[in-house]
């Protein structure tokens, strides 16, 4: 049997996780990692994307978008501020949020900003084909 460590996932309404996994997938803003017990101390900001919790039974599946994740020996905290089950989750919430973010990449006013708006405008659209593939080879 897999070692299993402490995981909690919380967001400003709630707590929406906390138990025993045996590994965590979080969409980092400097890439995806998977954190497994003993994880040495790490701490990264959250990209919007598909966050995966594993532990017993099936992988449970959530759009996370904002915030933290530290981990540590003793465990993993994510705080995000969204998250939502991938069956819960409503793909016009993130076409609308595509768009959102497209209008203000043409609203910027220095190079800087509009650089920076369109890296989270590519982080969208990353995170909207991942739940489209997640959706396709869940059924």
């Amino acid at each position: 049997m897999a070692t299993t460590f402490p995981f909690e996932l919380v967001s400003p309404e709630r707590l929406v996780f906390s138990g025993k996994v045996t590994e965590v997938i979080v969409p980092g803003t400097e890439g995806e990692f998977g954190v497994l017990a003993g994880h040495a101390p790490f701490v990264s900001t959250l990209k919007p994307g598909v966050l995966t919790i594993k532990g017993d039974g099936a992988p449970q599946k959530l759009f996370v978008r904002g915030g933290f994740a530290e981990a540590n020996p003793q465990g993993l905290t994510v705080l995000a501020e969204t998250a939502t089950p991938l069956a819960e989750f409503r793909p016009e919430v993130l076409a609308q949020m595509i768009k959102d973010a497209e209008e203000d990449v043409e609203d910027a006013r220095d190079e800087a900003t509009r650089q920076k708006r369109q890296l989270y405008v590519e982080s969208l659209k990353s995170a909207a084909a991942a739940i489209e593939a997640d959706s396709r080879t869940a059924h």
